[in-house]
């Protein structure tokens, strides 16, 4: 078994070196069956290779969260402008109209709410209603260095397991324990474990030295958007996440807590898709908004 002790101070992790993509665009991937490339075409635009997805999930360890009173009120309108849309079955059920035509990150985790402690979840989507739901992905909470580790680390192993036997990827949702500071050593270790144990690819956060995060994960990254900032300083963070190697950003606050959330949801498209610096995709957010 491989010590943590004796390990090299300094590492290299070739962030300058563009990892290789033959026979398939996303990083990581190419070994992979029809089923899987086929619903991470869907997901990741083939032009940009990134993806911007839509988070609505809060509720399921939240409850109603401010922004998110009225789902079918506040995310109908915005579907249209997301890559991907991250929520749970009874949100897609009730909220999400079937003729929306887009990939779906199921939310496929339970267990625990903000009353309890978060790292204590079980499986709580069965694989044929991820099927049934046709999703895109599954998305699983993975808690490193929590209480539960192992419970988060065991589900997230057998989603894998039985999305491959249908072809659906799984997303490993990386949540650092609360003792632990979110940083390049540990959220490098969290994605790579998710990596290393099978998930197609990996949620974490952006933090300093990212581009080690992402190098040293063979697999896609998408960054979480976090907590709400000002508008400027979400467009900085999904700038400086792509430009560091994420592959797509995940946010839900930063979009539909925004003054004008379709604004804003162009505006991070602008940046993640066509390379808009953090400036130039707030003059464009504050441009949409003067002419409503």
């Amino acid at each position: 078994m491989a010590d943590a002790q004796g390990n090299k101070i300094a590492k290299n992790f070739y962030v300058d070196v563009k990892p290789e993509t033959k026979g398939f665009y996303l990083k990581g991937l190419t070994g992979y069956d029809w089923g899987v490339q086929d619903r991470m075409t869907r997901m990741f635009d083939k032009k940009s290779g990134h993806t911007v997805m839509l988070a609505f999930d809060h509720g399921y360890i939240m409850g109603p969260t401010a922004g998110l009173e009225r789902m079918d009120i506040t995310v109908k309108p915005l579907i249209e402008y997301a890559d991907v849309l991250m929520c749970t079955r009874g949100a897609l059920r009730s909220c999400v109209p079937s003729d929306s035509n887009k990939p779906i990150a199921l939310r496929c985790t339970t267990g625990a709410t903000l009353l309890n402690e978060l790292s204590y979840e079980c499986l709580g989507v069965d694989i044929e209603d991820a099927c049934r739901l046709n999703a895109s992905a599954m998305a699983i909470q993975v808690f490193a260095g929590a209480q539960y580790e192992h419970n988060s680390l065991d589900n997230l192993a057998q989603s894998i397991d039985r999305g491959l036997r249908y072809g659906i990827p799984t997303l490993g949702v990386t949540a650092v324990g609360k003792d632990m500071a979110r940083d390049a050593r540990y959220l490098g270790l969290a994605t790579r474990v998710c990596a290393e144990i099978g998930c197609q690819f990996v949620k974490t956060y952006y933090c300093e030295n990212f581009e080690e995060v992402a190098s040293g994960c063979p697999v896609p990254i998408v960054i979480a958007g976090g907590k709400k900032v000002p508008e400027l300083d979400a467009l900085k963070l999904a700038f400086n996440a792509i430009r560091d190697g994420a592959c797509g950003v995940d946010m839900g606050r930063n979009i539909f807590q925004a003054e004008c959330p379709i604004s804003m949801l162009k505006a991070v498209r602008e940046v993640v898709h066509n390379g808009a610096t953090a400036e130039q995709a707030y003059q464009m957010y504050q441009d949409l908004m003067a002419s409503k």
